[in-house]
């Protein structure tokens, strides 16, 4: 099936832990749409940001069952999707597992979809991501920032 969603996402955190963000550009494959999305957090880190960004693609989605490409700097989530890594730790319900309440969330919403990433190299002059990086960094610099509840020291 031709996929019908393109997502490209980043995350940033100034300090890890710090002040961080996400940055998304959803784009619709075939048609003029085009979405950006950005929210900035107190206090998080840059994994938590990564993998929230797609998170919260995935939420934005009206449709159940589509074809969709997440564009992703972050080894740490593409690797622990395509690798079959976060299938593995969910079996063991993420003991010793950071970030266990993002994964958890994250696999509820990709079941819902027929997803797969694509790991593209950070700061490379990609268009999307350059983009999404700069909406997670002017995210993290917001003066009204979320707290991460599920964010632990």
């Amino acid at each position: 099936m031709q996929e019908q969603v393109r997502i490209y996402t980043d995350g940033a955190a100034r300090g890890n832990p710090g002040p961080g963000g996400y940055g998304i550009v959803m784009e619709w494959v075939g048609k003029s749409y085009k979405k950006e999305f950005a929210q900035g957090f107190k206090h998080t880190t840059n994994n938590r940001m990564e993998l929230l960004a797609v998170i919260e693609a995935l939420k934005k989605l009206k449709k159940n069952n589509l074809t969709i490409r997440v564009f992703t700097d972050s080894k740490y989530v593409a690797d622990a999707v395509e690798k079959k890594w976060v299938f593995g730790w969910e079996k063991k319900n993420f003991k010793d597992r950071k970030n266990a309440d993002l994964w958890k969330e994250f696999l509820r919403e990709y079941r819902n979809h027929q997803v797969s990433f694509t790991w593209i190299k950070g700061h490379n002059n990609h268009p999307q991501n350059e983009r999404c990086d700069s909406l997670a960094v002017q995210a993290s610099k917001e003066k009204e920032l979320l707290e991460d509840t599920g964010f632990k020291n």
